[in-house]
């Protein structure tokens, strides 16, 4: 029982964490006044491997 009450947390902390980095990125390209649509990608695209490597460094850490 404790592991799957384990699972569920992480997937919903898993997706507030995803959530708040997508809005904090928003944040800072929408706020610019001239963020074009592609910075706005980019400024995802570096997010998204920001966690990526969060997560390899948590794996890495493992061994």
């Amino acid at each position: 029982m404790d592991r799957i009450i384990n699972m569920i947390i992480r997937q919903v902390v898993s997706q507030l964490v995803n959530r708040g980095m997508h809005a904090g990125i928003n944040k800072l390209t929408q706020g610019r006044a001239d963020a074009t649509p592609k910075q706005q990608a980019q400024a995802r695209q570096t997010g998204d491997r920001a966690k990526q490597a969060i997560r390899l460094i948590r794996r890495f850490g493992r061994f």
